[in-house]
């Protein structure tokens, strides 16, 4: 694979950003979400990934909050690349990057809802202790995921509180 350059996205990168959600997932309209993160006032790590001075891969971690717990959670998603580059692991280093960043700044605990398949190379576990915002079919029960960051002490647990963007219930729906 080429080099890759992993940065935090900035606002020239929105027209590429809001390219690059409909060719990686074509029966999936994922926009809305998108621009209601980057566009807002939620709290978010923002990650391009570029190649050649081209927007490749993008992810966002979403800082969310815990009912009656005081750690630092994120909620990751979406997670993108190119249809031209996907199986050469460029997702994987948005996502190596999008941990170590979010480790240095205190996250705890990150939760998705995803492909277990593809979500447990780094760490990922069905999660039962923290509830997602909405109920999930029994089919997915292992797709809602989390891990945790650094040296969290103890399991934690209580209902995930999402910022606005993510409160569509089609997002958690199949």
């Amino acid at each position: 694979m080429e080099r890759i350059e992993i940065r935090e996205s900035v606002q020239g990168d929105l027209a590429a950003i809001e390219r690059l959600y409909p060719d990686a997932f074509p029966d999936e309209d994922l926009l809305p979400l998108v621009r209601g993160l980057l566009q807002g006032t939620v709290d978010v790590l923002s990650l391009a990934g570029i190649i050649d001075s081209s927007l490749v891969g993008h992810v966002i971690f979403t800082t969310c909050d815990l009912a009656g717990n005081n750690n630092k959670v994120a909620l990751l998603g979406p997670l993108a690349v190119a249809s031209a580059w996907q199986k050469q692991g460029i997702g994987s280093e948005l996502m190596r990057a999008g941990l170590y960043r979010l480790e240095k700044a205190g996250v705890s605990h990150i939760c998705v809802l995803g492909d277990p398949a593809y979500y447990e190379r780094f760490g990922f576990t069905p999660e039962a202790r923290i509830t997602p915002p909405y109920a999930l079919p029994p089919e997915w029960s292992d797709a809602w995921q989390s891990m945790s960051l650094g040296s969290t002490e103890r399991p934690i647990s209580g209902k995930l509180s999402v910022p606005e963007p993510w409160l569509s219930p089609a997002l958690w729906l199949p």
